[in-house]
């Protein structure tokens, strides 16, 4: 059994605030870069080119890449073998939280209550998924998440008889119907089976992957290709401007199901799809 201190953990959570906000992600960089070289528009290249000048400028002068530092999504793997000292895992992130967002001087974009809006003005409540793993380590990722693209999310519980493409087709949908709202160059993330829930944190959870990989399953990594392929081909371009580039990746995580339900879920990162990682 290893200790593991409140403290330890409230201190890596702020430190991975502000690095998630002032930091893109090196594989999201490149696949802008990448994308600019390949624009067909000329307006959208000169938009790929404006974004590249952004996320270098912030991560130079450790800046927020968007001014949206939104609201902060935590998954934990915790080791059973880790025994945690000094309070509740829940507390320790939402200080780390509180400190990351006040002391950062990132923006605290947050409400108490859904209804009173009311703002805490510390970014909490964090949204933590806690995951029961082996061995004796913690693992922490903090994901940001605006609501320009958050307010995006589809959810559709489709027959199982449907098949494959209308997977892909609802896909396509949930992005032509979020048009520019989400700042696109996008990461569309997708999640398929288990249930409601389960599927739009699949979703969720599918934009931790990095843009260049593709599924391990040929099967899925077909229909994220598939799905890439007809997101670009809508024309919405950066920024909903027009262009080749809507999306930069497509990424699928499946679990099992109902054999009566087919749950599939879409969530879509911003071309800030930030998130950055620790492990104690």
């Amino acid at each position: 059994m290893r200790d593991i201190s409140c403290e330890e953990i409230t201190r890596t959570v702020r430190d991975l605030c502000i690095q998630a906000n002032c930091h893109l992600p090196a594989d999201v960089q490149e696949a802008i870069v990448k994308a600019e070289g390949s624009e067909r528009s000329p307006v959208g290249k000169a938009i790929l080119g404006d974004l590249e000048e952004n996320f270098r400028f912030a991560d130079a002068r450790e800046l927020p890449i968007c001014q949206d530092t939104g609201m902060a999504v935590v998954f934990v793997e915790l080791g059973q073998e880790v025994h945690i000292t000094g309070g509740l895992l829940s507390d320790a992130v939402n200080a780390g939280v509180a400190q990351g967002y006040v002391e950062g001087h990132l923006r605290c974009s947050v409400v108490g209550d859904p209804l009173r809006r009311v703002n805490t003005n510390n970014n909490t409540p964090a949204i933590i998924h806690l995951t029961l793993v082996e061995g004796d380590r913690l693992s922490i990722t903090v994901a940001p998440k605006g609501f320009g693209s958050e307010n995006m999310t589809a959810l559709r519980m489709l027959k199982p008889s449907v098949g494959p493409e209308a997977v892909v087709d609802f896909i396509v949908e949930a992005v032509s119907n979020a048009g520019s709202n989400p700042c696109p160059p996008i990461v569309v993330g997708v999640g398929v089976g288990g249930t409601s829930e389960m599927a739009t944190l699949l979703a969720k959870r599918a934009l931790l992957r990095q843009v260049d990989q593709h599924n391990e399953d040929p099967f899925y990594a077909d229909l994220e290709a598939k799905a890439l392929t007809r997101i670009n081909a809508l024309g919405i371009g950066p920024q909903g401007l027009g262009g080749t580039t809507t999306a930069l990746s497509v990424c699928i995580l499946h679990y099992g199901t109902h054999i009566a339900g087919l749950p599939c879920a879409v969530n879509i990162g911003c071309h800030v799809t930030r998130h950055a990682s620790a492990v104690l």
